[in-house]
């Protein structure tokens, strides 16, 4: 590959082999502590509802717990584009920067909160939005940075450690979260605070511009109708989620169809107008190179399959497969994340090691295969009993982290080199676009294919199973006729949610010693709910097979990496890349 960003004169900061290594050290850990933000609360949410007096399970509080998990996703998704041009436009460094004082600023905030109930989950969610711009800010020009401060020979394998970082932060979160609650549910976000104010402080001291600012003027039009468009998406898949009237969803909600038409249509918008402006924010000429196209259109379909497969298997862990073997309800978030880590070692032990391998053989075969044996474990874990041996569990979550960071770090070395030097902020950020989306969509598209299946046998299996055990009927058919995302939550949550249903009725004081200890212990709920959750698991991990060898197949048709087109004179001398986005070449 050859670019010329990347061959540096003596003496400039991006040919220092000390100051690329500084700036791989500090971007690797805003990556990180991004990420770890992402997951470390799915974990901790059962501490966090306490700490504020929450019930998670009152029928108006599903909102606030979907919001605490998709709202820090969903400005990521939206913002990372945006901010990654402003990176190109204003100096990448710069934007980074304000980025790492921004997240470690929300950090403080989240850190406390003065309010309980509903008030004190809007200070957790509002502060996190906030949060989650600083994130964007620091991953859309992260890879940018990276990308200009190694040369061609070794950027795979700087990308690789970055992209390694940044996945390795969202398992991590998972054990974090336990551990750290298990102190104080403020902790999560205590332990953002000091590394958040070392890394900015080192950050405006050593980090500086080592790429060429592209100039130009903000495209408002086209940020509006992004921003708008993408979240009233995301927002109405939040809201489909969500039960409405009679229904266990809210797809036939009004309001969720209204937002996803106003959003569609807005993005549709969004294409007309970069078609026509002098300066996009996204510059649709780069899908004209197939190394960029087809490697985020393989990225997109990775992070919708590995987003909404997390989600699932601390179900699975938490709701059945713990308790069934001893573990006690309040303990299973903790352990579900401690049993996943060979997802976690998986990733970790394969990223770093394709990164560099992509530097010397290329990085098509590296991503196809990842993404074949991606798809290979989730037919895989289709075939596990429900009630597994955890050793082949075991395996197979490894094989599923190995094949993603068999295929995280080329595809993003991929990506990113084939764009031009002007350009790689805004392709960072598209990059970062696409895989936050992935992961937003998936965690409704995953949801909902669960719910639907939990929803055709889950009510009159719960129904039948109270009533053996001496429920009275009405009891019985008004807690089996609850949503069934409500039972899904409860598994996430650790809660035990037979005895947290029948508690208000009063019915359990009214059965035997034998009855309660029955309907309240481990195995009463997590065997109900076995046959119909397995059913879901069954088309939930298809679905994310199907994804996988989409993404191999985009991936194989990727073609070898093309050299990162030199900027034309005419766009060299105004130093606006965005002149003619129509002369990319189509690889």
């Amino acid at each position: 590959m050859t670019d010329s960003a990347t061959t540096h004169a003596p003496g400039r900061p991006g040919g220092d082999d000390r100051y690329k290594w500084t700036a791989l050290t500090n971007t690797t850990a805003a990556v990180f502590m991004s990420a770890l933000d992402g997951s470390i609360v799915l974990i901790a949410l059962p501490a966090i509802f306490r700490g504020v007096h929450l019930d998670p399970l009152a029928p108006g509080n599903i909102a606030y717990l979907l919001w605490m998990i998709m709202g820090y996703r969903l400005v990521q998704a939206v913002l990372v584009v945006t901010v990654g041009r402003l990176g190109d436009m204003y100096g990448r460094v710069r934007i980074y920067n304000s980025g790492f004082a921004v997240f470690t600023f929300a950090s403080i905030l989240l850190s406390f909160d003065p309010f309980d109930g509903g008030h004190g989950a809007m200070w957790l969610i509002a502060w996190r939005v906030l949060q989650a711009v600083g994130g964007s800010m620091l991953t859309a020009n992260s890879a940018a940075i990276l990308t200009d401060a190694f040369p061609a020979e070794q950027r795979g394998f700087a990308l690789g450690i970055n992209q390694v970082a940044g996945l390795g932060g969202m398992f991590i979160g998972l054990v974090a979260g336990g551990l750290l609650s298990a102190w104080d549910w403020r902790a999560v976000f205590w332990v953002n605070v000091p590394v958040g104010v070392f890394f900015t402080l080192w950050a405006y001291r050593t980090l500086r511009e080592t790429g060429k600012r592209g100039g130009g003027r903000i495209d408002w039009w086209g940020n509006i109708t992004f921003a708008v468009g993408l979240s009233a998406v995301l927002i109405a898949v939040t809201f489909g989620l969500q039960p409405y009237g009679g229904h266990t969803m809210g797809w036939t909600n009004p309001l969720v169809d209204a937002l996803i038409a106003c959003g569609l249509l807005l993005l549709a918008a969004f294409v007309v107008i970069e078609n026509r402006v002098a300066a996009p924010m996204i510059q649709l000429g780069l899908f004209r190179l197939r190394a960029f196209a087809f490697g985020n259109l393989a990225g997109l379909a990775i992070s919708i399959g590995r987003g909404g497969m997390q989600f699932v298997l601390i179900i699975w862990l938490q709701g059945i497969w713990l308790p069934l073997h001893g573990y006690d309800y309040s303990d299973t978030p903790l352990w579900a994340g401690i049993f996943m880590l060979p997802l976690t070692a998986g990733f970790l032990a394969a990223g770093p090691v394709s990164g560099y391998l992509s530097d010397r053989i290329g990085s098509r075969g590296l991503a196809t295969g990842g993404a074949l044996l991606f798809g290979g474990s989730f037919l895989g874990l289709m075939l596990v009993p429900i009630d597994f041996s955890y050793w082949i569990f075991a395996v197979l979550i490894a094989l599923n982290g190995i094949a993603s960071g068999m295929f995280a770090s080329p595809n993003s070395s991929s990506i990113m080199g084939s764009v031009p030097a002007p350009s790689r902020g805004v392709a960072s950020g598209m990059r970062a676009t696409f895989q936050n989306s992935g992961t937003a969509v998936s965690i409704g598209v995953f949801f909902s294919l669960m719910i639907a299946g939990l929803a055709s046998n889950l009510p009159h299996t719960l129904t039948s199973g109270l009533r053996q055990q001496g429920v009275p009927a009405h009891v019985a058919a008004q807690v089996g006729g609850l949503p069934p995302v409500s039972s899904l939550f409860a598994a996430q949550l650790g809660v035990n949610p037979v005895q947290h249903l029948l508690r208000p009725s009063g019915a359990l004081t009214h059965l035997t010693a034998a009855q309660q200890q029955a309907l309240t212990g481990r195995e009463f709920f997590p065997t109900l709910i076995a046959g119909p959750f397995h059913s879901g698991l069954v088309v939930v991990f298809a679905f994310g097979a199907a994804l996988a060898f989409l993404a191999a197949l985009a991936s194989l048709l990727r073609g070898t990496s093309p050299a990162a087109r030199t900027p034309e004179p005419r766009e060299a001398a105004t130093g606006d890349p965005h002149t003619r986005p129509d002369r990319y070449p189509s690889g």
